[in-house]
C-alpha cells in the first residue's frame, strides 16, 4: 500500500508543481496584456480551468497521499529534521497556491496591478522550493 501511495504521490505532487510554475506564467501574460480584451477573456478562463480542474484535484491528492505515507509509516517522524523542512516548504507552496488563487481573483475583477515583472519574479518562489525539496527528500540531509 506504501508504494502506491508513493506513486500516486509522485503523479499528483509533478501535477500540482506544473500548476504552480504555468498559472503565475497566465499572470505574466495576463498583465502585459491588460489592453487586449479578448485575449485577457480567454487568460481568464484558463487561470480559473487550471486552479479549479487541475490544481485543486492534484493539490488535494498530493497532501492526501503524502499524509497516507506518514500514517503508514510513523518512523518516518523520527528519521530525522529533513521531513518537518519539506513539510514546513509544502505549508509554503500551499501558501502560494492560495495566493495565486487570491491573484486569479483579482486580475477577474481587473483589480490587480502588479506588472509582468513583478509575476516572473514570483513565477520563480515554487521553482525555489521544489530544488529545496528534492533536495530534502533525496539527499536528507539532515
Amino acid at each position: 500500500m506504501y508504494i502506491w501511495l508513493k506513486v500516486i504521490h509522485i503523479i499528483f505532487m509533478v501535477s500540482w508543481m506544473a500548476v504552480l510554475f504555468y498559472l503565475p506564467r497566465l499572470f505574466v501574460y495576463h498583465a502585459e496584456n491588460k489592453d487586449n480584451k479578448g485575449f485577457v477573456q480567454v487568460v481568464k478562463v484558463m487561470e480559473k480551468k487550471l486552479f479549479y480542474f487541475i490544481g485543486i484535484p492534484a493539490f488535494v491528492l498530493t497532501v492526501v497521499s503524502g499524509l497516507g505515507m506518514i500514517a503508514l509509516n510513523l518512523s518516518l517522524l523520527t528519521s530525522g529534521g529533513w521531513l518537518h523542512a519539506k513539510i514546513v516548504l509544502v505549508i509554503l507552496l500551499t501558501a502560494f497556491f492560495f495566493h495565486n488563487e487570491y491573484v486569479r481573483r483579482k486580475f477577474l475583477k481587473d483589480q490587480c496591478s502588479k506588472s509582468g515583472k513583478f509575476f516572473r519574479m514570483y513565477n520563480e518562489i515554487p521553482t525555489i522550493i521544489l530544488i529545496l525539496i528534492v533536495i530534502l527528500v533525496i539527499v536528507k540531509p539532515f
